[in-house]
């Protein structure tokens, strides 16, 4: 049977590791192409060879169909069908793929006991808050429950987290690359401005209806970038609606290209996308058809022409062509400079930033390169510019901090002297992350040295009292360190070791609190303290 990767083992693990702490609702996130489907497969073998009964929801039945193929092939073991007339009652499976539409019904869910599944796992899951998927949970109250989506946006992950209890397993898109597992991803903004301020919005996205006629005026104009970057190219392109598509691939004809367009209607759908998998057309239109359950690793070019506030959906779409394949160096993406004054849009960025400053500074970075830009170098200058910039701020913010003379650090002195990324952009997902920080964390952390009154939530209060344990135990400087010596100038001191910190507080002490002649504190690197432990002294002392 099929062997699970590294990080497919440790998803795995995690899984029953959240179920055995008594997290029943919980969360796995793998971006598309790295293999959600056998992830859940396995977890499904080993439920079964427990004893448990297993079922699988989706709403579509191509991610059933999908389902039921990757568990056959990966375990051996066979499903039932809960979907139309198709039903598992009377069946000996003890997996079960069901379709959403078919179980929500009242009639279909009365024929099962609340404790017939021991486990419920949701494809897509970022589609389980609707009251369809909530009906069929609901009735199968003491079900483990497992999500699995791909890179969810912020919007998905507070939507989820009112359900979900714990995230088990996140595998980012930077390191799925990193590792091997995913193709490098090359972005290029085409100079081509499509105007949308006149696009309504409904149920959160832009309306497909009135994308489709703002589009229409810039189709040969993107034909013809398109004969400029992707002519030796094997591309898809996402549009809004299906005229809109099928009028596209009629361009492309025009200008050479063996486009060929698919919709939910093609009585010929299969042949087509076989047909463009062996290189019989080189592009590929469709409306939104091919975001979810469909594969093909040689495509080297996505062209997203629906645009979308919804990151979850525009991971989708550029997942179609992450896959690796022989002789596929990269997959080029193409970014158009949509102009809005309304809306937040999804770029290649979205891709990868969590923090809404670097992806902002990263697309600017992409739209002013004017050629094709590795994703993940990109947002490594991106992050650069950005802490320079904050470097600038911060330094104006000190100088006020000094004229205040305040005893404690600030949080954003802290976040930005140890530079946490992961706490200077951290957003709260779960519910009781989101309320404001409890008496005793404040108390705690104004022991500690830093100021409670900046920290917004009691999730970011927990996350810096971790990592003010962990650089305890490390051996690293106290916010207190941090504040008195960057307040005399000298540069990210939160990453000194403690003891050096001390001796050089020592000598300011010594020569009557100014900083000694032969030191320049803005080119001062202290040495590094030979040793494995050194002790922070109590809370609440000087130092």
């Amino acid at each position: 049977m099929l062997a699970l990767r590294p990080y497919q083992e440790e998803a795995k693990d995690a899984i029953f590791k959240e179920w055995q702490n008594d997290h029943k609702k919980t969360l796995l996130v793998l971006p598309t192409g790295c293999g959600k489907t056998i992830v859940f497969a396995k977890v499904t073998e080993d439920c079964v060879r427990q004893g448990k009964r297993v079922l699988i929801l989706a709403h579509r039945g191509e991610l059933l169909e999908q389902a039921a193929d990757k568990i056959a092939k990966s375990t051996g073991l066979g499903c039932a069908t809960e979907k139309a007339e198709e039903t598992c009652m009377g069946s000996w499976f003890r997996i079960v793929v069901g379709s959403v539409q078919t179980m929500m019904r009242e009639k279909r869910l009365k024929r099962f006991d609340p404790e017939f599944f021991n486990t419920i796992i949701i494809d897509e899951a970022h589609h389980c808050i609707s009251d369809s998927y909530q009906k069929v949970l609901q009735h199968f109250p003491n079900a483990n429950v497992l999500g699995v989506t791909a890179t969810p946006d912020r919007g998905d992950m507070k939507n989820l987290g009112q359900y979900f209890e714990s995230l088990a397993y996140e595998y980012t898109l930077p390191k799925a690359i990193k590792e091997g597992y995913l193709s490098p991803i090359k972005a290029l903004t085409i100079p081509l401005k499509l105007d949308l301020t006149g696009v309504g919005i409904q149920t959160g996205d832009f309306k497909a209806s009135d994308l489709g006629s703002v589009l229409d005026p810039y189709l040969e104009q993107i034909a013809t970038e398109m004969v400029q970057h992707c002519r030796d190219r094997k591309t898809v392109v996402f549009l809004p609606l299906i005229k809109t598509s099928q009028k596209f691939r009629d361009i492309l004809l025009e200008h050479g290209f063996r486009a060929a367009e698919v919709n939910g209607n093609s009585s010929d759908r299969a042949q087509i996308l076989e047909d463009f998998d062996k290189g019989r057309y080189n592009v590929l239109c469709n409306s939104m058809l091919l975001t979810e359950g469909w594969d093909c690793p040689s495509v080297d070019c996505i062209i997203v022409l629906r645009p979308t506030k919804i990151r979850s959906l525009y991971s989708q779409m550029v997942g179609r062509g992450t896959r690796l394949c022989e002789g596929k160096d990269h997959l080029l993406l193409l970014d158009f400079l949509w102009h809005t004054e309304r809306h937040e849009l999804c770029h290649p960025a979205s891709l990868i930033c969590e923090n809404k400053e670097v992806a902002d500074q990263m697309t600017k970075n992409i739209e002013e390169a004017g050629c094709p830009v590795d994703i993940e170098e990109a947002e490594t200058k991106a992050s650069e510019d950005v802490v320079a910039q904050r470097e600038e701020a911060l330094a104006k913010q000190l100088a006020e901090m000094k004229r205040r003379k305040k005893k404690l650090v600030d949080p954003l002195q802290f976040e930005m002297s140890i530079q946490a990324e992961d706490l200077t952009g951290y957003m709260p997902s779960f519910g009781w992350e989101m309320g404001p920080p409890t008496d005793k964390q404040k108390s705690t952390l104004e022991k500690l040295g830093i100021m409670p009154d900046g920290i917004e939530c009691c999730g970011k209060a927990a996350k810096i009292l971790d990592r003010l344990s962990k650089r305890r135990n490390a051996g690293l400087t106290t916010p207190k360190q941090i504040r008195f010596l960057e307040g005399k100038g000298f540069n990210h001191v939160g990453q000194w070791d403690f003891d050096a910190a001390r001796k050089l507080i020592d000598r300011i002490a010594a020569n009557g609190w100014r900083v000694p002649y032969d030191i320049d504190p803005s080119t001062y690197v202290p040495k590094k303290v030979d040793q494995e432990f050194i002790e922070w002294p109590a809370a609440g002392l000087a130092w």
